[in-house]
């Protein structure tokens, strides 16, 4: 097996100390048969076990962990008194300190510029740096090691991990191994023990990322089969239904509080909370609307404000930005710094949500561990989560658009009948009122649903809107909606009416508000018949509108109700609408009738001028 035995003999002959020595071939050939069979096989034993010890450190713990792990194998190998380990961010342009043996001697700078150090000199040459003492070397500034630790000269070695998509950099870095020996001669053989031992560390650092992307594929596909599974449900895509799925996928991730998904105006002025986990009421705002200006982080996550200061208490990257400690950032306004307080939130990460190089959405997770940083495979999944949960916020607004489009559609198709009708039989005179009153109620019917379909993408603007003229219109629509489906012996009812009552709102969510709950009314009466009657009232500072129908429901039916739990679409709408406009709604039980009553917030400043 080992063929340069004579070279070997004549190399120790060539050597000068073997000159003084007397030595026959007989003693050669012992010597040379001594360190093959049994220097040579420890030797090499050894290796192995530092390269095995290194190889099969365990993928699953943190980077960190791992290369504190390679480091102190490396300084027991080698004789050492302790490494350390500095890795390239090309996004700083320094280098980070990543892990050190013992770790206690990590407490060293956070980072290094690339310039005028000896690490840096590796990172460009990729070629090992020996300091034979510290004490001279012009390369090492900080002199207080020698005191500190004993360390009084180094080898530094570069060590690389290879990229695994064209878009990547390869990772760059550099291990540091310190010696007490003040001038030191650093032998050939531990030069290349060090350089394959730092070789193999890259292989653990890289059987860790080859498991991490397969963990990373494995969570996205679980997020899809979550989202799909929701997609899929008979009563349509609901974002809390969609949450409650998807975020126990995450609790291997992060130890979340809660999080939320944001979208942002075109403007980029006002940023509208869209969805939030957990679903209870008080929690989250659904729908509501902050100024961007509100939140100094919203300004940075939308790049609208540059953050440029160095602080312990806030990373904040292209991809991501995370606040280490609301109550110490300066990026959070003091509500969130007390809300944080009060919800046990110790860290908080926003995540920017592009279309092109649009900022559209961005999502925030509150954590009750005070995170220090996030992996890039993390954000990777966030970010993936993020989308998914955009796509599902588009495909629950379409459903809803889709059931609510139900009673403006048949009104619409009954008064063109009567047109139509009106026009076959000659009957249609230019000052008909009946005509026109038909022809006002297409235009707005008509106008309505554009104004839905366009809801996909905006919200229109808030307005003061007269409540019990709406509840009428809409009251109105709903008859001939009962003619279109042909519902018999259904008494109508209307008043006592308040003619003052003012909310200030979206018209359409108001319009959808009362169309589903007169919808929901009228399905409820019996099939024998009975009442459908609708009045508005002021009641305690609420506006109010009141609508009853013939037929009972369980006390049990009753409180699933109130949660917005009943079967069918149209309760869920209507309770997320209520709540942006920070209303409330109540079911009355009477003799064999359910009165439904929605209370909504008055415009105070209509009423003080009425």
């Amino acid at each position: 097996m080992w063929k340069n035995a004579e070279k070997f003999k004549n190399t120790i002959q060539s050597q000068s100390w073997a000159a003084q020595c007397p030595m026959t071939e007989e003693f050669l050939t012992h010597l040379v048969d001594w360190i093959k069979q049994d220097v040579f096989p420890a030797f090499l034993a050894e290796v192995v076990s530092q390269v095995d010890s290194i190889v099969e450190i365990d993928p699953d713990l943190p980077e960190r962990q791992i290369l504190t792990k390679a480091t102190r194998y490396m300084v027991d190998f080698l004789g050492a008194l302790s490494a350390s380990v500095r890795i390239y961010d090309p996004e700083t342009g320094r280098l980070l300190s990543f892990g050190s043996y013992p770790p206690q001697d990590d407490r060293r700078e956070a980072f290094i510029p690339i310039e005028k150090s000896i690490a840096g000199e590796v990172i460009k040459s990729q070629q090992p740096y020996f300091v034979p003492s510290i004490s001279r070397e012009p390369l090492y500034l900080d002199k207080s090691v020698i005191e500190k630790k004993g360390a009084r000269s180094l080898m530094a070695i570069p060590c690389s991990i290879p990229r695994f998509y064209p878009h990547e950099r390869d990772t760059v870095g550099v291990i540091q191994i310190y010696y007490p020996e003040d001038n030191r001669v650093f032998a050939s053989l531990e030069v290349q023990a060090a350089g394959l031992l730092a070789r193999r560390l890259s292989f653990a650092i890289a059987r860790k990322k080859i498991l991490s992307l397969f963990k990373v594929n494995d969570k996205k596909e679980a997020i899809v089969r979550k989202i799909f599974l929701t997609l899929g449900m008979r009563e349509g895509v609901k974002m809390r239904d969609v949450f409650n799925r998807v975020m126990p996928e995450l609790a291997d991730i992060v130890n979340v509080q809660s999080c939320a998904l944001f979208s942002v105006s075109e403007d980029m002025e006002h940023v509208v909370l869209e969805a939030g986990y957990p679903d209870y009421a008080g929690y989250h705002g659904v729908g509501k609307s902050f100024p961007v200006t509100s939140e100094p982080v919203f300004e940075i996550v939308l790049n609208r404000r540059f953050y440029g200061e160095d602080s312990p208490f806030e990373v904040i990257t292209p991809s991501y930005v995370l606040v280490r400690d609301p109550q110490k950032s300066l990026v959070i306004s003091k509500n969130l710094r007390q809300f944080a307080a009060s919800h046990n939130i110790n860290s908080i990460l926003y995540i920017p949500l592009n279309v092109g190089e649009e900022i559209t959405h961005f999502m925030t997770f509150d954590a009750l561990d005070q995170r220090k940083r996030y992996t890039e495979d993390e954000i990777d999944i966030f970010l993936f989560l993020g989308r998914e949960l955009m796509k599902a916020q588009r495909m629950e607004r379409l459903d809803d658009i889709l059931h609510d489009f139900k009673n403006p559609a048949l009104a619409t198709a009954g008064f063109a009948r009567r047109l139509k009708a009106k026009l076959e039989q000659g009957d249609l005179k230019q000052d008909d009122p009946t005509v026109r009153k038909y022809l006002d109620i297409l235009l707005e019917e008509t106008t309505r649903l554009q104004e839905m379909a366009l809801s996909l993408y905006q919200r229109g603007k808030q307005q003061t809107v007269n409540l019990t003229r709406m509840l009428k219109n809409r009251f109105e629509i709903n008859k001939e909606a009962i003619k279109e489906l042909m519902k018999q012996d259904i008494e109508l009812k209307e008043g006592p009416f308040d003619d003052s009552l003012h909310v200030r709102c979206y018209p359409l969510h108001l319009e959808r508000i009362l169309d589903n709950l007169l919808n929901n009314a009228t399905n409820a009466i019996p099939p024998q018949g009975g009442i459908l009657q609708i009045k508005t009232f002021l009641d305690d500072k609420w506006a109010c509108a009141e609508i009853t129908n013939s037929g009972l429901i369980s006390e049990e039916e009753r409180l699933r109700l109130l949660e917005g739990e009943g079967r069918g679409r149209g309760l869920y709408i209507t309770h997320r609408i209520i709540g942006i406009m920070k209303g409330k709604i109540d079911i009355r039980l009477g003799k064999n009738t359910t009165t439904l009553v929605v209370c909504l917030p008055p415009d105070s400043q209509t009423r003080g001028e009425e």
